[in-house]
C-alpha cells in the first residue's frame, strides 16, 4: 500500500448561510429573569448545595470553574452564564472546539447546527466556509499577540473583527528575529497569508447575535476562557484553510492559562456540565500539574475544594460519594464521573438537564 495525506488545500467549501442549520438563537436561548425549568426535588437539594458552595468559595477567594460541553450553549445558557460572571460566580470557563464552533455561529449567522447523517454523503459536513476562515483568522491573530484560542475568538467575536499584518512585515521579522518565541506563530500566519490570499489590515467580521456568544462575554467580563480542542476533532478541519499548527499553539496558551486557574482551586468549586471526555481529561492532567509545581515549592496539594459533574445519564446507578466502583462494575467506565472522583476534595452527581442546572443555580447564587 502507498497511503498518501488527504491534499485538504483541495477542499470545497461552502457559504454557510447556505447550510440548513437546525437551531436557531431565538429557539434556543433562554431569559435568565424567567422562571427556570422545574427539577426533581432530589436534585434541586443538591443544586442549592452547589449553589452554598460557590458562595463559600467566593468569600474564601476560591475560584469557580465551568467546564462545559457545546450543548449548555445550545440550549440556551449564554446570557445566563454572562450575569454569572458579571456577579463574579464564575472566574473561569472552558469548553471543546465545538463549544466554540456553535458558539461563533450563533453570533455570527444567529444559527446553529447541521446534519451530521445528510451532509456527510454529500461531502458538504463542516465545509461551510465562513466557520472555518473566520475562527482560524481569530486564532492565527491571537497567536502573534501571544493569545489563546478563547481569549482570541472571544476577541474577534466582541470586537467585530481581526487585524492582521502584512506578508511583508511578517517575513521582515522573520529574518530579523529567527528565535523570538513568536516567530513560529509569525510563520503560521505569513503560510496562511500567502496560501489564503488573506488582506493586511482589519477586517470586518459583522456579529449581530454577539450576546448568545458565551466567549464575546467571557472576553467582555474579563473572565478567562480556554478552549481545549483535539486535532481532526472539529469541523474547522474541513478547510483549505486548516492549521494544526495554529490551532495546537492556541490550545496550549490555554491548557496554561487553564492550570493557572487551577492553582485558585483552593476551597473553590468546579463545574463539569455535558463534557464527557474534554472535562475530566484536562482537568485531571491540569491538577497534576499544578500539584507537582506546589510540591516542589513545599506547598501543599490543592484541596478543600467541591467538583459538580451534570449529565443526564444516570451516573451507572452508581452512588459516587461512597467511593469508586469495582471494575466490575459498568460504572466503573463512566470517565466523566470515575477521574473527577479521584481528583480529591468532593465529588457530587447530579443527573439533570444541563440548561435546567444552570438556570436554577444561577437563581439560587443570587438569591
Amino acid at each position: 500500500m502507498n497511503t498518501r495525506p488527504l491534499d485538504l488545500s483541495r477542499l470545497r467549501v461552502f457559504p454557510l448561510e447556505n447550510r440548513r442549520s437546525l437551531t436557531t438563537v431565538e429557539g434556543v436561548l433562554l431569559d435568565p429573569d424567567a422562571p427556570p425549568r422545574p427539577i426533581p426535588d432530589a436534585v434541586a437539594s443538591r443544586v442549592a448545595e452547589c449553589a452554598a458552595r460557590i458562595r463559600r468559595a467566593r468569600e474564601l477567594g476560591g475560584g469557580v470553574m465551568l467546564i462545559y460541553g457545546a450543548h449548555l450553549l445550545r440550549n440556551g445558557s449564554a446570557q445566563i452564564l454572562g450575569r454569572m460572571m458579571a456577579a463574579g460566580w464564575i472566574t473561569h470557563l472552558a469548553t471543546n472546539g465545538a463549544g466554540t464552533i456553535h458558539d461563533w455561529e450563533y453570533a455570527w449567522l444567529g444559527r446553529s447546527t447541521e446534519s451530521v447523517r445528510e451532509n456527510v454523503p454529500q461531502g458538504s459536513f463542516g465545509s461551510w466556509d465562513e466557520t472555518g476562515r473566520n475562527i482560524h483568522l481569530a486564532l492565527i491573530a491571537a497567536g502573534l499577540r501571544g493569545e489563546g484560542y478563547g481569549g482570541g475568538l472571544g476577541r474577534l467575536i466582541a470586537e467585530d473583527g481581526v487585524e492582521l499584518p502584512g506578508a511583508e512585515e511578517l517575513d521582515e521579522a522573520l529574518r530579523a528575529e529567527p528565535r523570538h518565541p513568536l516567530a513560529p506563530a509569525r510563520a503560521d500566519a505569513l503560510r496562511a497569508i500567502l496560501a489564503n490570499d488573506l488582506p493586511a489590515g482589519r477586517i470586518a467580521i459583522e456579529h449581530r447575535w454577539k450576546h448568545a456568544s458565551i466567549l464575546a462575554q467571557a472576553f467582555q467580563h474579563g473572565v478567562p476562557m480556554t478552549v481545549h480542542p483535539g486535532i481532526g476533532y472539529d469541523i474547522i478541519a474541513n478547510h483549505p484553510i486548516f492549521n494544526g499548527a495554529v490551532i495546537g499553539r492556541a490550545a496550549e496558551h490555554d491548557f496554561r492559562l487553564f492550570g493557572g486557574s487551577v492553582e485558585a482551586l483552593d476551597h473553590g468549586v468546579v463545574l463539569s456540565v455535558g463534557s464527557a471526555i474534554m472535562g475530566p481529561q484536562v482537568f485531571e492532567k491540569s491538577l497534576s500539574c499544578v500539584n507537582n509545581l506546589r510540591l516542589q515549592d513545599g506547598r501543599p496539594i490543592v484541596s478543600d475544594h467541591a467538583i459538580y459533574v451534570v449529565d443526564l445519564q444516570d451516573g451507572g446507578g452508581w452512588d459516587w460519594t461512597t467511593g469508586e466502583p469495582p471494575k466490575t462494575n459498568p460504572a466503573y467506565y463512566l470517565r466523566f464521573c470515575k477521574s473527577y472522583a479521584r481528583m480529591g476534595g468532593e465529588m457530587h452527581y447530579l443527573q439533570c438537564d444541563n440548561a435546567a442546572f444552570i438556570h436554577n443555580l444561577y437563581r439560587l447564587v443570587s438569591a
